[in-house]
This record gives structure tokens, sequence and C-alpha cells, in this order.
């Protein structure tokens, strides 16, 4: 951590939370970010499985693959990794690590670190673990199966899977390249670093860590010997701003440079104002509702349907959710393989009360845990009224992120109202945690699982689908198997997707090539600049 610039920030952020209603600019060398940042529960690139929480590690780290955040399109492109091949059975990856590239430490970015770097997902377990763990990889056999010779990583397989597959886990976040020197320099007794690494920062990437005080602010400083070229914003203050109005209050002042959380209501407000302009985005994450099926009320398959029908969709879009959501109701995003555009449900209270009524069903009690999120309590208070039309109670408990996560992962909410993003740029990302389950039980642990935090045993034929379609070679035999997997489980599933985010922040109108990462990847600050 670099203390003498932690200083200076922490009295560069000071200034600004006290800055005067009278326009004031940022400094031209750093990016302020306004952004609901109270979901961060750790910064280890093993550990983090949260959406501000994974922004920061996009920064910190790289990974042996990227994508170009100004041009996603082009899928997948060379980083630590300048080239790669797969054998010709599909089980063996081979890696050739760039040369020249060294960690913000000064040691040397060595293949033998990528290799641990993925050896310590896995061992370690955590949350995201499965999108290493799916290849057949357990920490018994992780050394032997990622291996490293020089400037070589070689990744073996289970199973003959599909090149591009295998290279977008590899771009996901808890694949980024830690410094092992490092890291292991801090461990703890066997947490391989992992209590260090929550609040510190060990990679190679453009930005290091400066500070991060939970619930308040991340301060990152640039990387002036970055392999890529050092970034234009020396320094990037992202601050916990959870109101809306409040975001919009300090973009008018000039106190920050982007505001990512804004409503409806207060991008109408800026939408006159010449020093502010708007990016639309539309992102890979699903606002779905997870009805536990550990609930004996929730469990009933009648109840699964009726709730389908107690969303108000249409409504939701044409107000507290305008230009920040579309209606979306399958598991893949919008431009992954495979997605699914039909939506089946309409809001329709009578036909969820007849539902419910040939049932037997005519009342009964749960309970929802909602982040303190306005759009997701406005959405948790409209699907109460209309519950209430059809003779059921639902009770509302607003907590931060990290405490509704917690409860989340530890299968103890009955009704979720949240977001999911995908980890990597493949409709197995999706697929994998929507629809399969292999094993229900408590002690399971598949905490990444959404299937499994709501107690959904997945039918052992749609586990079987899935694990098929990520080895089928032929790609329109593969979209298609996506398909009707999802149409299954719009049929069946007790968790639903509703809608899919369209990011519309608002800046400063002198900020340039901001990105929120699109569809595939957490937001990079690397490429961002300011013009006149």
């Amino acid at each position: 951590m670099t203390l003498s610039f932690s200083a200076r920030a922490l009295l560069l952020a000071s200034a600004l939370a006290l800055a005067p209603a009278a326009y004031a600019e940022t400094p031209a060398d750093t990016l302020v970010v306004a952004a609901q940042i109270d979901d961060i529960i750790s910064l280890d690139p093993a550990q983090s499985f949260e959406f501000s929480g994974n922004d920061v590690t996009q920064n910190l780290y790289d990974r042996l693959v990227d994508f170009d955040a100004l041009n996603l399109s082009k899928g997948y492109q060379p980083s630590l990794a300048e080239s790669w091949q797969m054998s010709e059975d599909g089980l063996t990856l081979t890696l050739t690590m760039r040369e020249g590239v060294s960690f913000q430490s000064g040691n040397p970015v060595r293949a033998e670190d990528a290799a641990w770097s993925l050896q310590r997902v896995v061992k370690l377990n955590k949350a995201p673990a499965f999108i290493l763990t799916q290849f057949g990889f357990t920490p018994e056999n992780v050394d032997q199966m990622i291996t490293a010779e020089g400037r070589t990583l070689t990744i073996r397989l289970d199973k003959p899977y599909a090149q591009s597959f295998v290279l977008n886990c590899l771009a996901a976040s808890n694949a980024a390249v830690i410094d092992k020197e490092t890291a292991m320099a801090n461990a703890q007794g066997d947490d391989l670093g992992n209590t260090w690494l929550s609040t510190n920062g060990a990679g190679s990437g453009p930005y290091s860590l400066a500070a991060w005080r939970p619930n308040e602010v991340v301060q990152l400083v640039a990387n002036e010997n970055y392999w890529g070229g050092a970034p234009a914003m020396k320094r990037v203050i992202v601050r916990n701003v959870q109101e809306s109005s409040a975001q919009r209050l300090q973009l008018e002042a000039g106190d920050i440079d982007v505001a990512r959380n804004l409503t409806p209501t207060d991008v109408d407000a800026l939408a006159g104002n010449p020093q502010i302009k708007f990016s639309e985005e539309l992102k890979g994450r699903i606002l779905y509702m997870g009805l536990n099926q550990k609930d004996p009320l929730l469990s009933q398959p009648p109840v699964i349907e009726a709730m389908k029908y107690l969303v108000d969709y249409a409504g939701m879009e044409a107000s507290f959710l305008k230009g920040q959501w579309k209606t979306h109701q399958a598991f893949l995003p919008e431009g992954y393989l495979g997605a699914l555009e039909e939506n089946p449900w309409t809001y329709d209270i009578e036909k969820a009360r007849k539902i419910l009524t040939d049932a037997g069903i005519t009342s009964g009690t749960v309970t929802t845990k909602v982040r303190d999120i306005r759009e997701y309590l406005d959405v948790a208070q409209a699907l109460q009224n209309a519950m209430a039309q059809v003779g059921l109670t639902l009770e509302i408990e607003q907590m931060t992120g990290a405490q509704v996560l917690d409860a989340y992962r530890a299968r103890q909410v009955p009704i979720f109202l949240g977001e999911w993003g995908p980890d990597y740029a493949d409709p197995q990302t999706n697929a994998g945690t929507f629809a399969y389950n292999p094993n229900n039980a408590d002690d399971a642990g598949l905490t990444g699982i959404l299937a499994w935090r709501n107690a959904y045993a997945v039918p052992a034929d749609m586990n079987a689908t899935v694990e098929a379609a990520v080895v089928e070679q032929d790609t329109e035999k593969r979209r298609q198997m996506y398909v009707d997997l999802q149409k299954r489980y719009q049929a069946e599933a007790p968790i639903i997707p509703l809608f899919q985010r369209v990011a519309r922040d608002g800046m400063q109108a002198n900020v340039q090539n901001w990105s929120t990462g699109g569809s595939v990847i957490s937001a990079p600050y690397k490429q961002v600049t300011k013009g006149e």
C-alpha cells in the first residue's frame, strides 16, 4: 500500500466531501466516481464475488486473457498470456506468458505465479471457485492439473471443452494473476494470503490499492510502470454514495466525475444540463426473484407459477425502472449465445389468484431480505402490494448488501430480489448457476450456484443438459440447447428472471472513454481520459 499517496488521497476525499455548492471541477488527473459500494466483502480475487469488489480487482490485477473495454465485440484478447494452443484432443491448453511484465512490487510476472493463482482459487474454495472447478480441478489434483515451466503454463482439463469456453473462464475476475511472493509473505497459517489480500493488492494491473474503507471509499493510484502504458487518470476515488439524489447534486456541483446509480427522476433532472452527458450500456446483469425451496409456501408449484404473474413488468419498466432495466424473462442476457427473447409472463392478478385458489391456497406469509437500494426496495414493495391482493403477506427486511449476501449464501432468504451478473462471456456462466445444482445438500457449500442458494434441486436431466451443452463443439447445436433449456426453465424453475440491466451513467462532459465493461467484464479505468 502506498501510504504517502493514501494520506494525500484522504485529504482530497475529505475536501471533495466538504466542497461548496458552487461548481468546482475535480483535478484533471483524478477520476472521482460516486457509486453504491457497500456490497464489497473482500478484495481477494479468489473471494470477491460482488459487483463493486470486482470493479476494484478488475483494475488491480491482470488476467491471462482479457477484453478491450472500447471494443468488446472483439472477444477475449491476449493479456499476460501472449499466445495459447489447445491440443487436438481438447484436453490440454498451453499458454505462453508475456515477457518483461512486473508486479507492482517489482517482482517479475511468471508462469509460476499464474499457476499458483489458479491453484489457490481451487484450494480456497470461496464462492467464485466453481468457475475453475467446473473443469475437474480439486484441491487434491490441481497442482498436477495446472503446472508451470519457464514461460509456459499448462492447464489439463477433465473433458474436451471448446477452447472459447476455457478462455472465457480465464478472463473471469477470480482468474486474476497474483504476486505469489508478496501474497505468501503476508500469509496467515494456511490461508494462502487470503486475509491480507482481502484488504490489500498484489497485482500487475494498471492501478494499485491506496485505501479501502468499507462502506465509504476505495482509492486507487496509477501504476506508472504498467506494461500496457500508464493510465491517464493518476488517481481514482470511488465514493460510496447511496442516494441517487446525492449523486446528482454532487455531479451538478462538479464534486464528482461519474454518477453510477441515478434514478430515472434524477436522470430527467440532469437532461438539460450542458455540463452533463450520459452513457448507456446493456449489461449482462439479470434482476431476478429467487424462491427458496426450503420455505413450505414457496416450494409449492402453484405458488411458483402464481408469483410469475404478480410482477408488474410493464408498469415497473415505465416508472421507477425507466431507462435502467428492460423486461427479460430468461436467464441468459440478451447478447449471449442462445439468449431467449420470449417473455411469457404478464402482470395478471386474476390469473395468479385462480392458480392459488384452485390449489386451495388463500393465505400465507413469507419474508424477503432486500439490499437497501431504492430500485430493489421499490420492486419489493410493488410485489408486496400485488401479493396482498391474492391473500399473501410479504414482510420486507431492509439490510446492507453484505448482510443480504451473507444470509443468501447461507440459504436463509425466503424470497431474494437482486441481480446476477455473468462471470465470463459464455452462456455456461448463467446456465451453470441458474439451471445447475449437482448437490442440493446443506453441507454441499455450493455458494456460487444460485440454484443451491435457493435450495432448488435441479432435475437430473436438466443438470445433464447443462453439462452436455458446455462440451458441444457445434455452435448452432449448442445455441439451440441453451434455447430449449431456458424454455423448460421458464416453465418450472423457482428462480424467476425479471429484467436485464441497462447501465445509464451520468458524467461530466469532459469524461471520455468511460465504460462499465458492457455485459462481459467489470468497470475498467485504464482507458478513461478527461478532455478540456
